[in-house]
């Protein structure tokens, strides 16, 4: 039998790759999609280990072959995507694929896999606790943080679509919460 698939999608500060950190240190059997990417690789970045990196035009090829099970330009010549071969090689495995996408991405991948997939939203109490996280990393100018809140508030109307929804209020209590969820799903 293949393994499952774990969607975890939410808006930036929701905690949601702390969570999938956890999960992925806990629970046995779970391996981490590895995305594709167009952008530039970091200094403390590895290809293969952090994205798969890619020219826009390799990234392109690979749209036109069908290579990808989700993609997007998220802008213009920056490309974020998962690879068929890596969803494959891991449930080939009989390994469970955690993927932590961007809310269309996490849809996109419930709609082809359909009951083989559980999509999680993760969000937090409020959208004032929300801002407050965004603040604290002290990453963003004000203009760039509007910006952000924005695109959260038109993702937090997409969490009705998700199979569950988590509120990661108290980090503790949503990290026992998300490892239910998970053996729940794959048991």
């Amino acid at each position: 039998m293949k393994g499952k698939l774990l969607i975890f999608s939410a808006p930036s500060g929701s905690g949601k790759t702390t969570i999938v950190r956890h999960l992925l240190k806990t629970i046995p059997g779970l391996e981490f999609s590895i995305s594709a990417t167009s952008r530039k690789m970091r200094a403390n970045e590895a290809d293969g280990k952090d994205y798969y990196f890619l020219s826009p035009e390799e990234f392109r090829k690979k749209i036109e072959n069908k290579e990808f099970i989700e993609w997007e330009e998220v802008y213009p010549d920056q490309f974020y995507g998962t690879l068929k071969k890596e969803v494959d090689r891991i449930r080939n495995l009989n390994h469970h694929v955690v993927f932590d996408v961007d809310v269309i991405g996490g849809l996109n991948i419930k709609k082809q896999f359909g009951s083989d997939a559980l999509s999680v939203f993760i969000h937090t109490p409020s959208m004032e606790e929300l801002e407050k996280r965004l603040r604290g990393r002290s990453t963003e100018d004000e203009a760039s943080l509007k910006k952000r809140l924005e695109k959260v508030r038109q993702e937090l109307s997409y969490a009705t679509q998700f199979d569950t929804v988590l509120v990661n209020d108290k980090l503790e209590v949503a990290l026992m919460e998300a490892e239910k969820i998970v053996i729940k799903f794959i048991s």
